[in-house]
């Protein structure tokens, strides 16, 4: 899942991964989708081509590299110390079984599942 938050990483939109191919592949699209200006992604998001597609659309791509990298990338430090405040939304949604399982039987449900659990993360 690749999700849109606002600066305290609640949750302003999301669009649901391919589950058959690495989340890499679908980033790009998704990214035009839902026009940010920074993408804040851990390391299995890390590609140069990636990183190249970002800069020609104007995105500052926050994403640590990996270790095994001889020319590690730059990124800003300081704002991926922010990301805890995604995971930490994620982990709330997670607490409803059905997401956490996958359980729903197509994408259309499982997106319904999200925005209700979504929703009611927001009336706590």
């Amino acid at each position: 899942m690749l999700a849109l938050t606002d600066v305290l990483g609640n949750l302003a939109d999301f669009r649901l991964l391919p589950g058959q191919a690495h989340d890499l592949r679908a980033v790009p699209e998704l990214i035009e989708e839902l026009a940010a200006d920074h993408l804040l992604a851990d390391r299995a998001f890390e590609a140069d081509w990636l990183r190249a597609n970002l800069d020609e659309r104007n995105i500052t791509p926050v994403i640590p590299p990996k270790s095994n990298r001889r020319f590690p990338a730059d990124f800003d430090t300081d704002t991926c110390k922010w990301r805890h405040l995604i995971e930490n939304y994620f982990g709330k949604i997670n607490e409803n079984r059905g997401i956490s399982v996958c359980s729903c039987k197509t994408d259309q449900s499982f997106q319904a599942f999200i925005s209700l659990a979504v929703t009611l993360v927001h009336l706590k």
